[in-house]
Order: C-alpha cells, then structure tokens, then sequence
C-alpha cells in the first residue's frame, strides 16, 4: 500500500461538512445573557471553508430560535474584530438560517440549523456574534483546530524582507513560527525593522491563538496593503513572539540566507 501525505488527505476532505466532538463545556453569552450551555458541542467546518464554527444541539440552546428575515443576508452583531473576515453566510451546507432572540435583542441570521442526518438538530453559531467560553475561560475568534498546532522556534537565519527593492527589515537571529499547514512566519525584534518605512493602520484582526494583531503598510511601496504585524501579550504561551514584527510573506519578497523565496499562494496573497 503506497504512503498517504496526511496533509493532502485533510485537503480533499475540504468540499465535505466536517465536524469533531470536543470535551469541553461551551457557552455564548450575548451583553450577559446566556445564549447557549453545552458539554455536547462540535467544531465544524462547513464544505469549503477553512474556518470552523461552534455548532451544539438544539436542546443546548437557552435563547429562542426564530425564523429568519427573508431579508436578514448576513447582517450581524459584533462583539468584536471579525474572526477571519469571513461573514457567517452565506453557507455551503444544506440547513435553515435562523434568527437568535436573547431578551429585547434580536440577532438575524446568528444561527443555522443542520439539515445533515449525522448532525440532527445541531445548530452552528455566529463566531462574530456572542461572547464564547470554554469552561470558565473566554475564548476569541474561531474555534481552534484540534488537529492544528504552533510551534515557535528561534532561529539563525540571515532574512531580509524587500518590498520593491526597499528593505523594510533585516535579521540575523530572528524567532520562526510554525503553524499546520501555513507557512512558516519569521518574527524579528522592533529594532531590526526600519520603521521609518511603515505606517500603522487602524485595522485589528483577532487569531484565536496567538490573539489581536495591530498592523502596518508601507507607503509608496507594494499595492499599498498592509504588510506586517504584531500581536500583543494576550496569551502568555505566546510569550515569544509578543512584540515581535511579522511580514507578509505574500506581499514581500523575503530573502532567506542570500536566496529570494517564492512567494506562498494563500487567501493572504
């Protein structure tokens, strides 16, 4: 029997609605109200997403589940950045948009009720929505993967990073962050980044792992996106890379030990 790349097996299971139990006790809360209460909750991705969602059974449910605005489209409240930029409709699997009632507040299209045999009743939430616990903790952003994980390691390679024949950073002993199958990110100390060439934006995206990230273009320079970023000392696990620069890979060239790097095909290109 030939040997199976597990990466490529994960990817063909892209175009299906997958789904995993998790152990932990989950609940949303919406301005201090209990939405949901569930120690039988799933991570889900619906077919072609990337992202998963939080989806328990209907009996778990403590707010009342309406029948949604025929005009609701994806419209939402946040509580905060959007997870991934990804709106939670419209959606890839079979199933029935509802509206969320939490006391006088009422949510269109917060929730979607599974028509899916194997997940009978089982309704995915709005990450963007509610306030999410698991346990006693609150969590930000998406659900994490359970079959992803980050492993940051310092390094002794020589990057560069050049954007239209300008360097807007340089190291020597820079901190690199391994995570699934993404690529790998190289994070460099403040002074290593020529700062006189970035520019902050207001923009502040949310990773469930590693936390907020603040971000930085660089004037004149690329197609004017941002191109770095920098995430603060939320989850101390992250220790290593708090206040440490990233690039974009996709956005710059990076030069690894004297050789210009292809740059990766992702949704960040």
């Amino acid at each position: 029997m030939a040997a199976v790349k597990i990466s490529e097996q994960l990817q063909s299971l892209v175009p299906q609605l997958r789904y995993e139990p998790t152990a932990k006790r989950l609940r949303a809360r919406l301005g201090g109200e209990l939405v949901l209460d569930s120690r039988r909750a799933i991570v889900l991705w619906e077919p072609r997403r990337l992202l998963p969602l939080h989806a328990v059974p209907a009996d778990d449910v403590v707010a009342s589940l309406e029948p949604n605005p025929s005009d609701a489209g994806s419209r939402r409240v946040q509580t905060a950045a959007p997870a991934g930029g990804i709106p939670f409709s419209p959606h890839t699997a079979d199933g029935q948009p509802l509206a969320v009632r939490v006391g006088g507040t009422v949510v269109p299209g917060a929730a979607f009720l599974l028509a899916d045999p194997d997940l009978e009743d089982y309704v995915s939430f709005d990450t963007d929505a509610f306030d999410w616990f698991e346990e006693d903790e609150p969590i930000i952003g998406h659900p994490r993967d359970p079959f992803a994980r980050i492993d940051i390691r310092a390094s002794s390679r020589h990057v560069r990073v050049v954007l239209d024949g300008v360097v807007l950073a340089e190291a020597r002993r820079p901190t690199m962050l391994f995570e699934g199958r993404l690529p790998p990110r190289t994070y460099m100390r403040p002074e290593e980044v020529h700062w006189e060439r970035l520019e902050p934006v207001d923009l502040v995206t949310i990773c469930p792992y590693k936390g907020h990230a603040r971000y930085w273009t660089a004037p004149g320079l690329g197609d004017g996106r941002p191109v770095a970023w920098s995430y603060g000392p939320e989850f101390p696990e992250m220790a290593q890379i708090h206040g440490l620069i990233a690039f974009f890979d996709e956005r710059t060239d990076v030069e690894v030990d004297g050789r210009t790097l292809e740059r990766p095909a992702t949704s960040w290109a």
